[in-house]
């Protein structure tokens, strides 16, 4: 969801919010076919137009429904290896890791292969990383459960608690299957570092790292497909510096206040593909950090949850730079946040080209809302510096809204206004009774080429002066 850095939220910088995440009012596919036993390794070009659905248990050539074959009868014609030919044992406990290791490194000098962890069985794994390059393409057919060992006190005390699988400069993977990535996050949410929604709502001091349970390091050319994922410590899935990514039919799910369970994360990542899935979980469905651009999101079902977010971006001073955005087609039903831009003062760089077409929303706290006051704390000052927002189109975006915050929030920099924002058949309207709250704006410039539901007469016409007078980082 947030911050840069790999792992936590960022501490301590500014804003004009209040803290818990809803935003502050101002004061003034190129991947090859393989023929071999109809795995397909191809992304699939354009979605289906039909509702995100949760994708089904099974596969196309691997019904889960087969009785289960012992690994020496398993098929493999040299390409296909089960991880119980190396030793994987499967029952949940005992500690399967190397036999993982040891089958992506046989699988990683092949031309072609199928890492196969079959179905009715469930794999512990240690924190690990899968490192390339590799001589050829790998699926990564997920039948069975994966999961790694039961929170904290049982993770070894050499392996870093802030990630759990990780996949390293890797070319042409497909992670797939009808099967389960199980986070068993439950105990790593229950640290008492961790935001309690409890009597006091109080935290204590300690340790607080938490692992992500998928992350894709500098790598390309990565499909995830058909999988359930669930109940991760933190983040489901990160891309960090990766191109060429496409997402399709898969379904995270974890509880509404499990703390820091994004869905995905992407972060300096470009061409990137989010379609046809459902993501219900504690905080951001999909959070888009800096450094991204070309990202097509598709046929989403997002919520409970924290929306579909940009950002949170400059944060400690850093320049930010995000571009070629389109969410469409989509679902955001009782989240805290419909689809926003969330950036910290202090920053510079700008977030331009954004399309939000055709989504309903659902008894959605800010359906509508750029935060550029984002701020986790109440001690946040005021800086002159932003990260620059512009050209943003609202197009056919309507539902109901949750009556505790407006429909819609622009609250932009003082110095640096948002600019050229266009609000086109957009009509919301409150979740519970009859009153229709206004549109909060603070240094908001746009177009309403037609009239919306509530009207925004807050957003100011042309071009401010402050940016004709000051150059702009327009990245």
């Amino acid at each position: 969801m947030r911050a840069p850095s790999p792992s936590t939220e960022p501490a301590n910088p500014p804003n004009k919010g209040n803290g818990y995440d809803s935003p502050g009012a101002p004061s003034a596919s190129h991947a090859p076919t393989n023929p071999l036993n109809g795995y397909n390794f191809t992304r699939t070009p354009s979605p289906s137009s039909g509702p995100a659905a949760p994708p089904n248990k099974g596969n196309d050539y691997n019904s889960p429904g087969a009785p289960t074959t012992s690994p020496a009868n398993s098929p493999d014609d040299g390409n296909v290896i089960d991880v119980r030919k190396f030793g994987a044992v499967g029952d949940g406990i005992s500690d399967d890791t190397e036999a993982f290791k040891m089958t992506w490194d046989s699988a990683c000098q092949k031309d072609f292969a199928v890492i196969h962890v079959p179905y009715g069985f469930s794999f512990m794994i240690q924190s690990t990383i899968f490192t390339g390059p590799c001589q050829g393409s790998i699926v990564f057919q997920v039948d069975g459960t994966i999961m790694p060992p039961d929170g904290p006190e049982s993770w070894l005390q050499k392996n870093s608690k802030r990630q759990w699988l990780v996949f390293y400069k890797i070319n042409e993977l497909s992670l797939q299957g009808g099967g389960t990535i199980d986070g068993r996050g439950q105990k790593w949410w229950d640290l008492p570092c961790k935001p309690h929604k409890g009597i006091n709502g109080t935290t204590s001091p300690g340790p607080c790292d938490s692992p992500i349970a998928l992350r894709f390091f500098m790598s390309s050319n990565l499909t995830v497909q058909r999988l359930r994922i669930k109940d991760s410590p933190q983040f489901h899935f990160r891309f960090d510096n990766c191109k060429n990514v496409h997402i399709e039919s898969i379904h995270i799910t974890a509880p509404a206040l499990s703390p820091n369970t994004d869905g995905i994360h992407i972060e300096n990542t470009n061409g990137v593909e989010i379609y046809n899935s459902v993501i219900s979980n504690g905080d951001d469905c999909v959070s888009i950090g800096s450094g991204c651009y070309d990202v097509d999101i598709r046929n989403i079902t997002c919520g409970p949850g924290h929306g579909i977010s940009i950002g949170s971006l400059g944060n400690h001073n850093s320049r930010a730079c995000v571009s070629n955005i389109t969410v469409r087609d989509s679902v955001i039903k009782v989240s805290n946040n419909g689809v926003r831009i969330k950036t910290w003062q202090g920053g510079s760089g700008a977030v331009s080209g954004i399309t939000f077409s055709n989504i309903h929303m659902n008894n959605v706290r800010n359906p509508i809302i750029i935060d550029q006051y984002y701020c986790l704390t109440k001690d946040c000052t005021n800086k002159t510096s932003a990260v620059y927002v512009s050209d943003i189109l609202y197009s056919n975006i309507k539902g109901t809204y949750d009556i505790r915050s407006p429909p819609m929030h622009f609250a932009c920099s003082d110095t640096v206004p948002c600019t050229n924002l266009t609000l086109s058949e957009v009509e919301l309207l409150p979740a519970k009774g009859d009153l229709v709250s206004d549109p909060f704006c603070w240094n908001a410039y746009g177009d309403l080429p037609t009239l919306t539901i509530p009207p925004v007469s807050c957003l100011l016409e042309g071009i401010p002066r402050s940016l004709l007078d000051n150059e702009i980082d327009h990245c």
